[in-house]
C-alpha cells in the first residue's frame, strides 16, 4: 500500500525508490570484515540473482558548504554472510578524486556535513549502539562524539550556528507486564487497550522522539527530550526520516512533522502537522493547523522567511495529489503553488537566493526535476528522458541528483538547471553493467476498454529474437497508487524478469500517479472494476505480437499487485498458465479488521463490510478474491512474511489453503523474519530462485 512519500524511502530498492537509508541499531557482527565492492568476472552477460545482490546501492549523500565535495555511502551485501556493510565515500562536486573517505571496520550511515565544513557527522554502531561520530574531510581523526544509553540515536542535524544538534531516539513510554506485575518478568504477554498497537513490522513498544543537546567542536553536552511524555512520534513511522526536522536559520527554533494522535485517533486518520519549537521558552506552534491530510517534509529558505512543504488536503487519503505549499513565516500565509500543476511535486529543495524550489514530479511513468519561480509562480520541467530522478539538492549552478531506470541502479547526476543536461558522477556498478547485456525497454500505448490511452512498459529479453516466441508476464503494480515508473528494484527487477527470458508487460493501469489526478482516484473504491480490465486489455493487446506465445503467459504482482492477482486468478478464462501472489490481499473483510493503518481500507474499500448501507463498501467486498476460488485454475506460487502488519501473512495462508483444498498445483514460500519486502540476502536469493522455478516449471 501506498505511502506518502516514498522517497521515501524506503520502498524502492525493494518496491518503490528510495534515497534514505534505514541504519541498523545493533553493531557490525564481532569479528567480521566489512563487506566491500568484489572485482567481478561474469560468467555470462545475463543477470543472475547473484549478480543483482553483488551490486553496490547508494544511500544517502550530502553536499559541503562550499559546495566543492560530495559525502555518500554505499551498502554492499554478502549472501554467504547473509549481511551487509556501508561505507563512506568523498569526491568532488564533478565526480572526480573519488576515494573512501573511512577504512574504519565498521558500518556508516547518514552522512552531514557540518556547517563549518571542517568536519563530516555520521551514525555508527561500532561501540555497541548506534551513536553520532565525526571524521575529518581527509579521512583522519574518526571519533565518536556522542555516547547516549540505551539503542542510541536514529538520526541528527547540527544547529546552523554549530551551538547545538537535534537528534531522534526511541523513548518508552508504555507499561509492559513487567511493569504492572513485576512478579511476572518473564511472561510473554501483551495488554492492548486500544489500536495501532502494532505497525508495518514491529510491535508499539516506544516512540521516537526529537532531543536538543548542547554541541562545541565534537562534544555533546545535556540534552532534553523536546517531546517528553508524548505518547506519539517525529519522524512518522514507518518511513519518516530526519527530512521530516529542519531547523530555522537563526538555530533558535526547529520545525518537525508529527501525527499528535492516538490509538483509534491515529489508525484512522493521516492528519499530520508541521510544528514549529521554540528551544528558549520550549513553546510548539502548529503551523498547518486546518489542514488536514498529510503535511510533510518542510524545507526552510535560507534566509529563513518562507517554508515549502508536501501537503496532502484530504484526511484518511494516503494517496492524494502531493501539493507544493509555501507559507511566509512571519505572517503565516500559505499559498499552493501546485493548484493548476496536476502533480504531485516531491523531494524539495531551495536555490541559495530562495527564489526558486528544485523538485521531483512524476510524469507518464517516469519521475523528472521541476523548478518552481517562487516570485511569478511558473512552473518549469528540467528534465527529460526514461528514467527517474529519485532525489535532488541545490549545488550552486548544478543540482545533484540521484537516478535510475528499469536498466540501472541509482548513480548520482549533476545536472545543470538551465539545460537539464545530466552528467553521471558515481560509477558504483560500471564493472558490472560492462559485462552485462540489459533488455530493450520500450514505452507502448495501450487502448483501454473505455477508449483511455494506456502507457505500458514492455521490457525484451537480452538477446531478443523477434522470430522466436517467448513467454510473457503481466507485471500487476502494488500501491495501489505507486507508479510503474522506471524505478530499480532489487526484488521486483524488470531486467531480472527479461534475463530469464520473458517479456514483461508493465501497465500503468487506473490508480497510478503521473497521468493526472483522475487517473490516480479512479481505483479507490473499484478494486475489481475498470483496474482489472486495464491489466486484461494490456497483456490480450501485446499477445498479438507474433514473438509473444499467447498460451504461455503468466501474472505476477505485489501487495495491490498481490490482490490483483488473487483477483484475476478467478477472471482470466484461462488465459494465464502460472501466478505468483507476494503479500497480497485475499480476503478484504478480514484484511479489514487485520490492517493496522485504518485509513487506507476506510477511503479505497470504501468502510467496514458491515455497512451494509455504504455502496461503495459492499461493492468493494463483493470483488474480494476469496469469493472466486471456484474459478481458480493456474498454479499458484504464495509468498508472504510473517512480519508483514500492513497485510498480514494470514492472508497468504487462507489463499494458500483454498488452492491446495480445490486441488490447484500450488506453492506457499513463508518468511516469518520479513515484513512486506524481503531483505535479508538469502532469503532475497531464495525468493528469486522460487519465483523463475515457479514460472519455468509451468511456462517453459
Amino acid at each position: 500500500m501506498r505511502k506518502y512519500n516514498l522517497l521515501l524511502l524506503a520502498m524502492m530498492t525493494c518496491l518503490l525508490p528510495s534515497c534514505k537509508q534505514e541504519a541498523p541499531k545493533t553493531a557490525e557482527p564481532q569479528g567480521k570484515a566489512k563487506i566491500g565492492p568484489k572485482e567481478m568476472q561474469l560468467q555470462s552477460d545475463v543477470m543472475t540473482p547473484e549478480v543483482l545482490w553483488s551490486m553496490g546501492r547508494i544511500g544517502e549523500y550530502s553536499i559541503s558548504p562550499d559546495k566543492s565535495q560530495i559525502v555518500y555511502n554505499v551498502t554492499y551485501y554478502s549472501v554467504e554472510e547473509n549481511r551487509s556493510s556501508s561505507t563512506l565515500y568523498i569526491m568532488n562536486a564533478d565526480g572526480s578524486d573519488n576515494k573512501v573517505l573511512s577504512t574504519a571496520n565498521a558500518s556508516e550511515y547518514s552522512p552531514q556535513w557540518r556547517p563549518d565544513g571542517k568536519k563530516i557527522g555520521f551514525l555508527c554502531a561500532e561501540s555497541g549502539a548506534m551513536q553520532l561520530w565525526e571524521i575529518n574531510p581527509d579521512g583522519t581523526e574518526r571519533r565518536q562524539v556522542s555516547d547516549l544509553d540505551g539503542d542510541g540515536i536514529t538520526g541528527f542535524s547540527y544547529a546552523p550556528d554549530l551551538s547545538q544538534i537535534i537528534f531522534t531516539k526511541e523513548v518508552k513510554l508504555k507499561e509492559t507486564v513487567a511493569d504492572i506485575y513485576p512478579d511476572l518478568p518473564l511472561s510473554s504477554g501483551r495488554i492492548n487497550n486500544d489500536l495501532m498497537y502494532r505497525h508495518w513490522d514491529h510491535w508499539v513498544d516506544t516512540y521516537g522522539h526529537i532531543f536538543v543537546a548542547s554541541y562545541n567542536d565534537g562534544t555533546v553536552g545535556q540534552a532534553f527530550d523536546a517531546m517528553e511524555g508524548e505518547q506519539w512520534e517525529s519522524p512518522l513511522r514507518p518511513f519518516g526520516g530526519m527530512e521530516q526536522i529542519r531547523w530555522l536559520p537563526d538555530g533558535k527554533s526547529f520545525v518537525y512533522c508529527c501525527r499528535k494522535k492516538t490509538g483509534k485517533d491515529y489508525a484512522l486518520s493521516t492528519n499530520s502537522d508541521i510544528y514549529q519549537y521554540t528551544i528558549a521558552s520550549k513553546e510548539c506552534k502548529n503551523l498547518t493547523e486546518g489542514m488536514m491530510g498529510y503535511d510533510l517534509n518542510p524545507v526552510i529558505s535560507p534566509d529563513g522567511k518562507y517554508m515549502a512543504w508536501e501537503s496532502m488536503e484530504r484526511d484518511g487519503y494516503e494517496a492524494d495529489k502531493q501539493r507544493l505549499f509555501v507559507m511566509d513565516m512571519e505572517t503565516g500565509e500559505k499559498k499552493d503553488y501546485s493548484a493548476a500543476f496536476d502533480q504531485n511535486s516531491t523531494g524539495l529543495n531551495w536555490s541559495e537566493d530562495g527564489k526558486t524550489l528544485y523538485f521531483i514530479s512524476d510524469i507518464h511513468a517516469t519521475d523528472q526535476l521541476y523548478a518552481l519561480d517562487v516570485e511569478n509562480g511558473e512552473i518549469r520541467k528540467l528534465t527529460e528522458g526514461v528514467h527517474n530522478y529519485i532525489s535532488v539538492s541545490y549545488n550552486g549552478d548544478k543540482l545533484i541528483a540521484g537516478r535510475q531506470s528499469m536498466s540501472h541502479p541509482t548513480e548520482l547526476f549533476s545536472v545543470d538547471p538551465l539545460t537539464g543536461e545530466a552528467t553521471q558522477i558515481t560509477h558504483v556498478n560500471d564493472n558490472i553493467f560492462a559485462q552485462l547485456e540489459t533488455g530493450k525497454v520500450e514505452e507502448r500505448w495501450v487502448k483501454t476498454t473505455d477508449g483511455k490511452d494506456m502507457l505500458t512498459w514492455v521490457i525484451y529479453p537480452p538477446h531478443f529474437d523477434s522470430t522466436k516466441q517467448y513467454p510473457a508476464l503481466l507485471y500487476c503494480e502494488g500501491g495501489p497508487q505507486s507508479t510503474v515508473s522506471q524505478f530499480w528494484s532489487y526484488r521486483w527487477n524488470f531486467q531480472m524478469m527479461a534475463a530469464n527470458d520473458y517479456i514483461v508487460v508493465a501497465p500503468n493501469r487506473r490508480g497510478l500517479p503521473g497521468f493526472g489526478q483522475a487517473w490516480n482516484e479512479a481505483i479507490s473504491g473499484d478494486y475489481g472494476g475498470q483496474c482489472m480490465k486495464d491489466y486484461l486489455v494490456a497483456i490480450y493487446e501485446l499477445s498479438k505480437e507474433p514473438y509473444i506465445d499467447e498460451n504461455r503467459l503468466g501474472a505476477v504482482g505485489a501487495s495491490f499487485g498481490g490482490f490483483s492477482v488473487y483477483w484475476l486468478a478467478g477472471h482470466h478464462e484461462g488465459r494465464f498458465k502460472a501466478l505468483i501472489a507476494h503479500d497480497g490481499m485475499f480476503n478484504l473483510d478480514a484484511q479489514y479488521l487485520e490492517t493496522e493503518e485504518m485509513w487506507f481500507v476506510n477511503w479505497d474499500l470504501g468502510g467496514p463490510f458491515w455497512d451494509k448501507n455504504n455502496a461503495t463498501a459492499q461493492k468493494s467486498y463483493a470483488n474480494s478474491p476469496h469469493l472466486f476460488v471456484d474459478k481458480w485454475t493456474a498454479p499458484i506460487l504464495i509468498i508472504h512474511g510473517e512480519n508483514d502488519y500492513r497485510i498480514c501473512f494470514t492472508q497468504g495462508m487462507q489463499a494458500y489453503n483454498a488452492a491446495v483444498l480445490r486441488g490447484i498445483d500450488a506453492e506457499f514460500l513463508f518468511f516469518p523474519d520479513e515484513n512486506h519486502w524481503v531483505l535479508q540476502p538469502q532469503n532475497g536469493i531464495l525468493w528469486q530462485r522460487r519465483f523463475y522455478h515457479w514460472l519455468d516449471k509451468y511456462l517453459k
